[in-house]
């Protein structure tokens, strides 16, 4: 192995010599590493470092040991070289100091343009930049083979993964960094661990964020949960702005202020596109489908067009007026696409009016017992339609900021249906609601607007007390 820098004249030397060897001798060959010159001493110090050796000078030549493996048998410099192939194939070199320096030029051209092509490849391969923080909690654990498995961004997308969490973290995040490394996904470029702040978001192309609150309402008040929710968003937002992709989609996840999380990254990051920050549902949306199955005895797959409105981790409504009932056992049958109105094959009408409603308000805790597996599984399901779009006909759930829709009050992040198509989401304004849908959704809409109101209460506090 013949190493040096790209215009070192001994380098050239030995380069020449080695290639006469290699072409009049049946076992001999020659592998060659140049390196930039504003780089060789760095690379020299860690490649003699890594094997135990000392040499200071370009170029520095050993041999492999092919046969047997284990570390390589240092020779040494250009004087070393000759003298080997002088004692063992009495052969050596006359080049000339002028021919030593042209064919270094040379080399360091040769060098120079190999970089530009390498370079060039490389910015053609583009692995789309993953942030998630609070990633010790144990939805990241599950979601990352989610996410590295192709089904998400497609089977010929390359990510990179950048784990975020506080130092007290950091040896959680590293084991789940080396189990990632450890499964060798095809299309995982890199995962990393950080916990400095400062270095969050770096060209980030999705961000999904975890972060939540302990709710203890007998420790602390709604006004202090809200605080804490707000200073996460307040420390995230500007971090997004400064270095994040701009077209950025950020996923807002957890168990905790889900909507409330994706409402202040907004407010705190003016120039984020608001049609870019989603809020995720499909957890309770999949629990309540779950729930409708089993009563029905069937596969909950089969279950659709559950809608779910309204604050996502708070006072919410599982709407099933649209949905619909596929590969029901029934007396009537039809082709796989044939489907039967959901509230016409539930017979047992106080169960559902007892039971199912008022279990509504279970759901929440339902899914936050979930270790993982469903929340994982949800925002998976969530960037995968939003990258390659839902089934066409069917209804989503998701967060996101209203514009009056279906009446609702402007500027709150309100749970409603949407579909996803073409990179992009819109909500479903042409499906129709009753009267009695419209009164909850108002009620609904009080409770976001209180924790709105409460939150931007605390903004200006801080901002006076930033003044003061």
């Amino acid at each position: 192995v013949f190493t040096g820098k790209a215009n070192c004249p001994h380098y050239a030397k030995a380069e020449l010599l080695a290639d006469y060897l290699q072409t009049n001798l049946p076992d001999f060959r020659v592998h060659k590493i140049t390196q930039h010159p504003d780089k060789w001493e760095q690379w020299l110090h860690d490649i003699c470092e890594t094997n135990g050796w000392k040499h200071r000078q370009s170029p520095i030549i050993w041999r492999e040991l092919l046969d047997r493996g284990g570390k390589g048998l240092l020779l040494g410099g250009i004087n070393d070289f000759l003298e080997y192939a002088e004692h063992y194939y009495g052969i050596t070199s006359v080049m000339l100091s002028e021919e030593m320096l042209d064919i270094a030029e040379e080399n360091l051209q040769a060098h120079i343009e190999i970089e530009k092509e390498e370079e060039e490849i490389q910015s053609h391969i583009k692995p789309l930049q993953i942030w998630i923080t609070s990633a010790s909690a144990p939805i990241c654990y599950q979601l990352i083979p989610l996410l590295a498995n192709g089904e998400v961004f497609g089977v010929t997308t390359e990510i990179s993964i950048h784990l975020l969490d506080t130092d007290q973290f950091k040896e959680v995040l590293c084991g789940i960094v080396m189990e990632a490394e450890d499964m060798a996904f095809p299309l995982l470029r890199s995962i990393s661990e950080h916990t400095e702040i400062d270095e969050a978001f770096i060209q980030a192309d999705v961000i999904i964020v975890l972060d939540d609150v302990l709710l203890n309402r007998e420790v602390q008040s709604l006004e202090n949960y809200i605080r804490e929710v707000s200073e996460i968003c307040q420390v995230y937002a500007p971090l997004i702005e400064k270095n994040a992709k701009s077209e950025v989609r950020v996923i807002s996840s957890g168990k905790t202020f889900v909507n409330l999380k994706a409402m202040m990254i907004m407010t705190y990051g003016p120039s984020i596109k608001p049609e870019n920050v989603i809020a995720v549902a499909t957890s309770w949306e999949s629990a309540a489908k779950a729930m409708l199955a089993r009563k029905m005895n069937m596969n909950a797959a089969g279950v659709k067009d559950v809608i779910f409105w309204g604050n996502i981790t708070g006072c919410n409504y599982v709407d099933l007026s649209h949905a619909k009932v596929y590969g029901y056992d029934c007396a009537i049958w039809g082709p796989a696409n044939f489907s039967r109105p959901l509230l016409n094959m539930i017979y047992d009408s106080e169960w559902f009016h007892s039971e199912f409603l008022s279990a509504q308000s279970s759901l929440s805790s339902r899914v936050c017992d979930c270790v993982g597996m469903l929340p994982a599984h949800a925002v998976a399901t969530v960037l995968r339609y939003w990258y390659h779009g839902s089934p066409p006909g069917e209804i989503v759930s998701v967060g996101v900021l209203t514009k009056g829709q279906f009446c609702i009050p402007e500027g709150i992040v309100f749970s409603m249906p949407v579909r996803f198509q073409n990179g992009n989401w819109e909500v479903m304004t042409e499906l129709e609601i009753n009267k009695t849908t419209q009164e909850v959704l108002g009620r609904l809409a009080h409770e976001l607007i209180q924790e709105k109101l409460i939150a931007l209460k605390e903004i200006k506090e801080m901002h006076l007390y930033g003044d003061d």
